[in-house]
């Protein structure tokens, strides 16, 4: 599983920097996480990215409840750009997740 967060740095990028260094550090202590890294847009560098790997939804779910992450990370998780962020990764022939609704 992927998750993929974007975020503006606007005025202070090497405070945003910290505070997604400081979260990735925080998830990759987490049971399931495979690993990750911090981007910024060659482009756009005020566009900056923080993409983690899990083993599965069920792992990034559970890290995002520890305690740390609640008081550490979901704050600046939050700023993320408004847009899904999760994926399943695709293999050749492999059968794929139904977008059919989660809840009855």
């Amino acid at each position: 599983m992927l998750v993929v967060n974007r975020f503006r740095a606007g005025a202070d990028p090497a405070g945003l920097q910290a505070d997604l260094e400081r979260v990735h550090a925080l998830l990759a202590e987490q049971r399931g996480y495979v690993d990750g890294w911090l981007g910024r847009n060659v482009d756009d560098p005020d566009l900056w990215v923080l993409t983690t790997r899990w083993e599965h939804v069920g792992a990034y779910r559970r890290a995002l409840s520890s305690y740390d992450l609640k008081l550490h990370g979901v704050p600046v998780l939050s700023r993320a750009i408004d847009e899904p962020g999760a994926y399943e990764v695709v293999e050749p022939g492999g059968v794929l997740n139904v977008a059919d609704a989660r809840v009855t």
